[in-house]
């Protein structure tokens, strides 16, 4: 599915994935591509729909 698709709760899923993966990484330059395509999600899921985080959410 491409990101155009996706919601933002979807993209930021994904880009907790990639960070993951990045983490695993060992290749530096595998870990740099995955971290800056988390990165690119994350922003492109708060211009899609918010950022999801706590204080942007009514607790009533």
């Amino acid at each position: 599915m491409s990101a155009a698709g996706e919601s933002g709760r979807e993209m930021r899923a994904r880009a907790a994935d990639l960070e993951q993966a990045a983490e695993r990484a060992t290749d530096p330059q595998e870990r740099q591509r995955l971290k800056a395509k988390a990165r690119q999600l994350k922003e492109q899921s708060e211009q899609a729909g918010g950022t999801g985080k706590p204080e942007n959410i009514d607790p009533m």
